[in-house]
């Protein structure tokens, strides 16, 4: 079986989300002199990180629209009644600490390069068009995917099938030529693969707790073990060096 193209995940598959919003969040509670009391700021870091979470679920739930999940965030964390004004000024703010500390992964580029002649490439995210356009444009790797798609526009999410399905489409290859690659269990690696798309879990921590994957992603450590499971003609058995 032959796969012709990789569809990427971005946030903790190829960009390094956890870590910047972790680092740009500590910059901007310093910057906004919060949580020198009762709460420290680590404790603060963990409760935003809860949030953000909860949030996301509820995006993805289609409870909330893309812009009221981040005003929310910002109340819930403040435990403040604002505005629509003011919650968008204060995440604006962070957004200025959150940006300056983006980063790739070590293994994307090496990866992305490896794979380059052999497959095509795309993006399915569950977050909006412009933010995920900004945020590859600004790491430099924009230009790499011919196809970007998310949720917001798409106006369905991850895991549903018909997220994975609209991204093949863009490419007009059937589900069994393409692969997916994400950082979750089952959002990416259980939603692509129920899709019927080669899905590949990258789970660069070791959080085995946070799903199955044994009856429907390969679960690898690093990228550098995804050409080996693309090459592979068959979905079982792929090799992984996983520790």
């Amino acid at each position: 079986m032959t796969i012709r193209a990789v569809i990427w995940d971005v946030d903790d598959t190829l960009f390094d989300y956890t870590s910047a919003d972790r680092e740009g969040m500590r910059a901007h509670l310093a910057a906004e002199g919060l949580f020198a009391g009762d709460e420290t700021r680590e404790q603060a870091l963990t409760r935003w990180r809860e949030i953000t979470d909860q949030q996301w679920a509820r995006v993805s739930a289609g409870e909330l629209s893309f812009e009221d999940q981040r005003r929310d965030r910002v109340r819930m964390f403040l435990e403040a009644e604002l505005t629509d004004a003011e919650a968008d000024d204060w995440f604006r703010r962070y957004r200025t600490h959150y940006e300056a500390v983006w980063a790739l992964f070590p293994d994307v580029l090496p990866a992305l390069d490896a794979l380059a002649a052999g497959y095509r490439h795309a993006v399915l995210s569950n977050s909006s068009l412009h933010v995920q356009d900004h945020k590859l444009r600004t790491l430099g790797v924009h230009d790499r995917f011919e196809a970007i798609l998310c949720a917001v526009e798409l106006g369905v999410s991850k895991p549903a099938a018909g997220a994975f399905l609209a991204a093949c489409a863009a490419l007009e290859l059937a589900p069994h030529e393409v692969a997916y690659v994400g950082d979750h269990p089952e959002i990416d690696g259980r939603g692509a693969a129920d899709a019927g798309l080669l899905s590949v879990w990258i789970d660069r921590h070791g959080a085995s707790t946070r799903g199955d994957a044994s009856a429907g992603p390969h679960r690898i450590a690093s990228l550098a073990e995804l050409p080996a499971i693309l090459r592979a003609d068959t979905r079982f058995g792929a090799p992984s060096t996983f520790r």
